[in-house]
């Protein structure tokens, strides 16, 4: 088992203090948004005397982060292993890999998480009022595809959506609002009416395999996800947006339930690992290359066979099968 050192992305929406109180050091002012732990060469990971961790790991297939977002994110999605491996052909996508993501929460984590069944929005709507019909709709005849092609391809106004959100209580709308106020009269800002809201407490986590519709609201969280920057941004961002890339990738699939409940071990089969949580005190084993890191900022790589006794909770990747 070796320290190693992860790589700090200073995102714009990323909180001032979450990250460095975690790695122990001062916050300077600015964002940080991410700690890449990983091979990616966007933020390869090195050990304590400099080695890139690949030296010695190989190239891994997955990225373990730790989030602390206090802006929303883009909304957005990410390609099917298929998809990127012929979207990189092309010179579409950076990445020749999938993006399957799984996120636990460290703290209270808000985030909009795949499409919602299609009764639950047709009530959240009717509740909303006027200026709705047109949305409600075609979500009923037509479904959510359709309802979220309408909104991005103009066929559906999204101000009156937008519009009858004000004044209301329901966190949803609320939402809009805030959102309308930083990206006014954007389709994005209306689709999120269509999503999953979800709360996360601590402990709690979401899987966003490919195609799901997503934007992270506010938060921090232990991220594993497939070893690949494929984003294929929709809205509520000031980098640049796809429509036709969006609308072709995104699964209108309805989600029941995003939620995935507190438990000792997260599975992530479209990466081939899973996130497990090893409580203080208690020893792992390495089935494979694998990284962690705890709850006081220290990281690691574990070679196979190697162990590690946790001094407080632990996040490990390992392969699944273990």
């Amino acid at each position: 088992m070796q320290r190693v050192e992860g790589v700090v992305q200073h995102y714009a929406w990323g909180d001032p203090t979450y990250l460095p109180t975690l790695l122990g050091a001062e916050p300077d002012g600015q964002p940080w948004a991410e700690l890449w732990l990983g091979t990616h060469p966007n933020g390869a990971t090195v050990l304590a005397d400099g080695t890139p961790l690949a030296a010695v790991a190989g190239e891994l297939p997955y990225l373990l982060k730790v989030l602390a977002a206090a802006e929303p994110l883009s909304l957005q999605t990410h390609p099917t292993a298929a998809q990127a491996a012929d979207g990189y052909a092309r010179g579409v996508f950076p990445d020749p890999h999938a993006k399957p993501e799984l996120l636990y929460a460290l703290t209270e984590f808000e985030a909009l998480c795949g499409i919602r069944p299609i009764g639950p929005t047709l009530g959240l709507l009717g509740e909303l009022g006027d200026g709705l019909d047109e949305l409600a709709g075609v979500l009923a005849q037509a479904g959510t595809g359709a309802a979220l092609t309408g909104l991005y391809r103009g066929l559906i106004d999204p101000q009156p959506v937008i519009d009858a959100c004000a004044g209301s209580a329901r966190p949803e709308a609320r939402w809009v609002q805030w959102l309308d106020g930083r990206y006014p009269g954007e389709p994005s800002v209306a689709a999120t009416l269509l999503m999953n809201h979800v709360v996360l407490a601590p402990g709690e986590a979401i899987r966003l395999d490919a195609g799901n519709l997503h934007a992270y609201l506010r938060g921090a969280g232990v991220e594993l996800m497939g070893a690949s920057d494929n984003v294929v941004r929709g809205g509520l961002t000031r980098k640049p947006v796809d429509i036709d890339l969006l609308l072709s990738i995104v699964d209108p699939t309805p989600l029941a339930d995003p939620v995935l409940p507190a438990a000792p071990r997260y599975d992530l089969p479209a990466a081939g690992v899973a996130l497990v949580l090893v409580d203080a005190g208690h020893v792992h084993v390495a089935g494979g290359h694998e990284l962690a890191i705890d709850l006081d900022g220290a990281q690691w790589y574990l070679g196979p066979g190697d162990l590690l006794t946790a001094a407080t909770t632990t996040y490990v990747v390992t392969p699944l099968g273990r």
